[in-house]
């Protein structure tokens, strides 16, 4: 292949990536609004349409294979294809648990009010986004910000998680004190256990996608620096 073929289709890669990226980050954006309301359209619109971002990565997994077999790249070419087939990983682990934030939303609206799913999933998104600007700009001073970014990010979801298992306890405490003639104590506590179930699952969701964006960024950091300071 001519060197100037080859070299396009390397950019070309590079830039397939970014365009996922900016699409999951869409998806993510639609999965928080959903889960903070509760829409089932919106919902819906997110689950139908992960197969879009898996077929992207197909597509871009076999770029990923082509070159490395039919081409051979060496130094950082090698690095740039082998980044990103991880980080198109990332990307399609990122949107799969994007579906999942989307069906958190309970029938009356949102996930349970002790954990602000609106201003953690805004705080991962912005993470992917940022790490994906890193592999795009090639800045490996960004990528160390976003892998530094992911301990406070870690706190927070750890708070959270707290204050939803802290509430379901008062609201037993509650219940013993104050029945309620007319929700028995086992369908009370259902609703609560439930309630409380979607609330740790979207917080771990959250912070798996932080996860993903230090993974990404981490990636990148190697491919920019021959560094894998972040990767283990």
């Amino acid at each position: 292949m001519p060197r100037e073929n080859y070299q396009a289709r390397l950019d070309a890669l590079a830039a397939d990536v970014v365009g996922m990226g900016e699409t999951v980050c869409g998806r993510l954006d639609t999965a928080v609004e959903a889960a903070v309301t509760g829409d089932d359209d919106l919902a819906r619109e997110v689950i139908e349409s992960d197969h879009e971002v898996n077929e992207t990565y197909l597509a871009l997994e076999e770029e990923c294979t082509g070159l490395l077999a039919l081409q051979q790249p060496v130094a950082g070419d090698l690095r740039l294809v082998a980044a990103s087939f991880k980080i198109i990983t990332d990307l399609e682990r990122v949107a799969d648990l994007a579906t999942n934030l989307a069906d958190y939303g309970g029938d009356d609206g949102g996930v349970h009010p002790a954990v602000d799913v609106r201003g953690l999933g805004d705080a991962a998104r912005e993470m992917v986004a940022d790490a994906v600007a890193a592999y795009e700009t090639r800045d490996p001073d960004a990528c160390r910000e976003i892998a530094a970014r992911d301990d406070e990010f870690d706190e927070r979801c750890r708070r959270a998680s707290e204050a939803v298992v802290r509430e379901l306890l008062e609201a037993d405490r509650a219940r013993n004190e104050a029945r309620d003639d007319d929700v028995t104590d086992d369908e009370a506590l259902e609703t609560s256990l439930d309630e409380v179930s979607r609330a740790l699952l979207a917080v771990r969701d959250v912070e798996r996608i932080a996860d993903h964006a230090v993974n990404i960024a981490a990636r990148t950091l190697y491919m920019v620096e021959n560094d894998d300071e972040l990767i283990y």
